[in-house]
């Protein structure tokens, strides 16, 4: 069964800052590419939302690496997948562990 995702009102907001700044500050193209990866992640998510691992510093969120640079924090049910929060990991990890409580 196919899941529903589900992005927080976080997650949307910095999914929002995300694609702007790839646009403003790389190209179109590359806000193209990181979309595409961010859709085949969600994609497998949707099938297997056990894909990824559960993250150590909050337990019962998953994380998945979209780039090297961009993880997804989510957590799930048997009817959707609920995206907490988008976390570019050049960020300082203390800011990260605020946004998972």
């Amino acid at each position: 069964m196919e899941r529903k995702i589900i992005l927080s009102k976080r997650a949307s907001q910095k999914l929002d800052k995300l694609l702007l700044y790839l646009e403003s500050e790389w190209s179109e193209r590359v806000k193209n590419n990181f979309i595409s990866k961010l859709d085949r992640a969600l994609n497998i998510l949707k099938e297997n939302p056990r894909s990824s691992p559960e993250s150590r510093k909050s337990p019962g969120i998953h994380q998945c690496i979209v780039t090297k640079q961009t993880t997804i924090f989510y957590k799930f049910d048997r009817m959707k997948i609920y995206i907490t929060t988008i976390f570019d990991s050049r960020q300082d990890p203390i800011k990260l562990k605020k946004e998972l409580k």
